[in-house]
């Protein structure tokens, strides 16, 4: 059997012309537990030295799910907020930052003296972050300069995904990555998963 080289050309151009890209891919991943919890009661005061506390701390033995694993060895490049928690995350999954920059660290809380309360922290940080939804900030980064962020971040991982032969996955934290999910959606990519609110869960983004 002959095969002419014309008829070779062909059909490559034929293939060339019809393969289908592989989408732009963006994971949003929250980190894992921190090591820090502290006592279980504190005043709102105390809260501020809580903050610090976790702030500093890395994830220590927490090891993440499988789905997690999975994900991270997926992606191409890897980007982290400078935070411990961030980063001693990406080292658990086995893998090394490609960027780290400020600009994917959490949104900060607002501390809100009330005194003759003790509560568990938990309890006062989802107090103190529906102040910081409602527009009342303190001494933190209010929510329109955290938006302001996020558009900033999105723009970074979309760059970078542009790039990249394969997933780009963020570890950054819960209410910034969804901050970021909404710039994400708003240029056109698709949620095929959101963020929960666990540690280690991730959102998914595509764009065709």
């Amino acid at each position: 059997m002959v095969v002419y080289p014309a008829f070779i050309t062909l059909i490559w151009c034929y293939q060339k012309k019809h393969k289908q890209e592989a989408p732009m891919e963006i994971i949003l991943m929250r980190h894992g537990k921190p090591v820090f919890e502290g006592i279980s009661r504190v005043t709102s005061r105390e809260m501020a030295d809580w903050i610090r506390h976790y702030d500093s701390s890395d994830i220590g033995r927490d090891m993440p799910p499988e789905c997690s694993q999975i994900l991270a060895s997926s992606a191409s490049r890897i980007i982290s907020s400078p935070l411990p928690r961030a980063l001693s995350s990406v080292n658990t999954l086995g893998r090394e930052s490609d960027v780290i920059d400020d600009v994917f660290r959490e949104a900060g809380l607002p501390i809100l003296h009330l005194p003759g309360f003790r509560l568990s922290p938990v309890v006062w940080a989802a107090f103190f972050r529906v102040m910081w939804l409602c527009g009342i900030s303190r001494d933190v980064e209010p929510l329109g300069t955290a938006k302001q962020r996020a558009v900033q971040a999105s723009g970074i991982l979309v760059t970078v995904a542009k790039a990249s032969n394969g997933p780009v996955l963020l570890m950054g934290h819960g209410v910034m990555n969804r901050l970021i999910a909404r710039e994400l959606i708003s240029l056109g990519m698709k949620e095929y998963r959101r963020q929960g609110k666990k540690y280690w869960d991730a959102g998914i983004y595509k764009l065709k």
